[in-house]
């Protein structure tokens, strides 16, 4: 979110969507930013063509409001968990019927607040992202995690930089 102004600024950017709850302080700005672009913008839908916006309802902490995104793209199932807990991953679980994902972006920068065991076993994903930066203070990812995915190959941006995935 702390670049998205930056994005708007620099690119061609014809829709933005929000996720669920009410909007923070750099959501705000950057509602000012479309306005004065006359870019549209969207707070908690469904789908967006071919993407669909995995909302169980309305959570209490920004992080658990996050985006969850599905999409099918040539036969290939692919899952970004935007920073979603555990608590929502339970929650999608319940609600939906997902399994053996191709490509799954890992939930909070692999943190150990993210990617249950069930939820991990449920989705049985190929390939595992982890989008987390070099030596951060955080310790991500967290090891419990990283055997948690063990039956995936996992990619790492602390490790292996920018990850393209060709999809034909």
């Amino acid at each position: 979110m702390g670049e998205a102004i930056n994005l708007v600024n620099n690119f061609k950017v014809d829709n933005v969507v929000f996720n669920c709850g009410p909007y923070n302080d750099l959501e705000n700005e950057l509602i000012k930013v479309l306005n004065d672009k006359n870019i549209n913008y969207y707070t908690c839908v469904n789908r967006v063509d071919n993407l669909e916006f995995l909302q169980t309802k309305e959570y209490d902490n920004e992080n658990d409001n996050s985006n969850v995104i599905y999409t099918e793209l040539n036969n290939h199932k692919l899952l970004f968990m935007g920073d979603a807990s555990i608590t929502k991953e339970k929650d999608i679980l319940n609600k939906y019927e997902l399994s053996n994902i191709d490509i799954l972006k890992v939930g909070h920068h692999g943190s150990k607040t993210s990617s249950s065991k069930e939820f991990i076993n449920k989705m049985n994903p190929k390939n595992s992202i982890i989008s987390v930066g070099k030596n951060n203070r955080y310790g991500h990812p967290n090891k419990e995690v990283l055997n948690v995915l063990e039956n995936s190959k996992i990619y790492r941006t602390d490790q292996d930089g920018s990850i393209l995935f060709k999809i034909k």
